[in-house]
């Protein structure tokens, strides 16, 4: 695929050493970058148009960072009990894995708040999809909250959102949010860079693939035809060597609204924040109210929901 001219911004800030699933990723300017941003209150027809093109937009101080870091703290008051959470004012982990089982259950409660909803709907970003999606949005019930913990090898391998949203329209946009600053080193999310187009390629194979299936099974990213999470690899390094294409890294911060292509690859790498923070995001997905919607998504999310 046709690569960019790195940028200037992208050439000047040193590159980060970041893992994933036991493996480095090159830090080679051929290998690795920086995801450009784009100013919060850009024009929305701008940035419609840099998700066509790039398959991201990386939206700065979209939202009021003070709102977003007393989010935080509240969701880590929420989960405090659970033992692995230090100080939830920081965010800073307590040094064990804590009760998992009530970690999970305090989790599950606090997605089905209504405290969670609403900062997943404030005005200002549902007004935001109804111009970008040009008409009225929806957001899919189904909403994931994630914490990671500093130093556990847990990430999300590479991916992209539409093998898990086949059961409704491509004209999906998603909405990660980091919860707090989310500095490079705590392992956000990164993107294989034009890989929007390689989703559209991948996803067309995979259609012929399932041609022969029933419609459930056809729609199931666990089917015969997937791997067996849906993913695309938990190679990063050797799908950045593969597609000869670059990752895409990010210091985001409070306040920042990640949009991406539900055919864009992403993935995430480990938390090694030298600060002890728990990395925390929440990703939502949103499409015009018109469109076929994936009634998978019609429920609360749940932790066996194989989704």
């Amino acid at each position: 695929m046709p690569k960019p001219a790195l940028t200037a911004a992208a050439s000047a800030a040193p590159l980060p050493q970041l893992q994933a699933a036991g493996k480095r990723l090159a830090t080679t300017p051929n290998r690795m970058g920086w995801l450009q941003p784009t100013p919060g209150d850009a024009p929305v027809a701008t940035i419609r148009q840099r998700l066509r093109e790039h398959g991201y937009v990386w939206l700065k101080g979209f939202l009021p960072p003070d709102e977003v870091r007393g989010f935080r703290a509240q969701v880590f008051g929420h989960l405090n009990a659970a033992g692995f959470v230090a100080d939830p004012l920081a965010g800073t982990a307590s040094g064990t894995a804590g009760d998992k089982e009530l970690a999970n259950r305090r989790l599950m409660e606090f997605v089905r708040s209504a405290r969670y909803e609403a900062f997943c709907m404030p005005p200002r970003l549902w007004q935001f999809m109804d111009e970008l999606l040009e008409g009225l949005s929806y957001l899919h019930k189904r909403k994931i909250m994630r914490y990671t913990l500093p130093a556990t090898p847990q990430v999300t391998p590479a991916h992209y959102d539409l093998v898990y949203l086949r059961g409704g329209t491509d004209r999906i946009v998603t909405a990660w949010i980091p919860i707090g600053d989310v500095p490079v080193e705590m392992g956000g999310l990164v993107y294989l860079e034009g890989s929007h187009a390689l989703g559209v390629k991948m996803e067309a194979e995979f259609r012929a693939l399932n041609a022969t299936l029933s419609p459930e099974e056809r729609i199931n990213a666990y089917n015969k035809n997937m791997t067996d999470g849906g993913y695309v690899s938990k190679d990063l390094p050797d799908m950045a060597d593969k597609f000869d294409a670059r990752w895409l890294v990010a210091d985001y911060e409070a306040g920042d609204v990640m949009l991406h292509s539900p055919y864009m690859i992403h993935a995430s790498t480990m938390n090694e924040d030298r600060e002890g923070r728990i990395r925390l995001s929440t990703d939502i997905r949103y499409q015009n109210v018109t469109d076929e919607i994936d009634a998978r998504w019609a429920n609360h999310w749940t932790l066996d929901d194989m989704l």
